[in-house]
């Protein structure tokens, strides 16, 4: 299960439709072991499509140089879908290698970059294994 935030689930939901029409990406880290997503970190989709994302990789060695300063990890790695549901794709699955994070998509088919509705879903990615999980929202 993963366990987080509104403010956080509010702040994915919001870079996805800063983005839409192309797909968002990004990564909120949290303290190494802990399980806890905290730090909320939006990043640059460098494909720039409305299809597939990609983490530019100088972007993401900063990323995981700056966690390992923070003794944080990966939590949660996310992105969204803008014609079809929140759900791993066969390209999002071969890309998916980090075992222990939760993979979180949000969905704006339904409302685009308006204030409608996305759908969010989480799922365990581990090798190829698409598992989906119950997502826990606290204050």
């Amino acid at each position: 299960m993963l366990t987080i935030r509104g403010e956080l689930i509010d702040a994915m939901a919001a870079h996805a439709r800063a983005d839409h029409p192309d797909e968002a990406c990004g990564v909120i880290a949290g303290p190494d072991g802990s399980g806890r997503p905290e730090r909320f970190i939006p990043m640059v989709n460098a494909a720039r499509s409305p299809t597939f994302y990609e983490f530019d990789s100088a972007d993401l060695l900063r990323l995981y140089r700056e966690m390992d300063d923070r003794d944080e990890e990966p939590v949660v790695i996310y992105h969204s879908h803008t014609a079809t549901e929140a759900y791993p794709s066969r390209t999002d699955i071969s890309y998916a290698s980090e075992p222990g994070a939760h993979y979180v998509l949000v969905s704006t088919r339904e409302c685009g970059s308006g204030d409608g509705p996305v759908e969010v879903r989480s799922f365990r990615i581990i090798d190829g294994v698409v598992t989906e999980e119950p997502i826990e929202i606290v204050a």
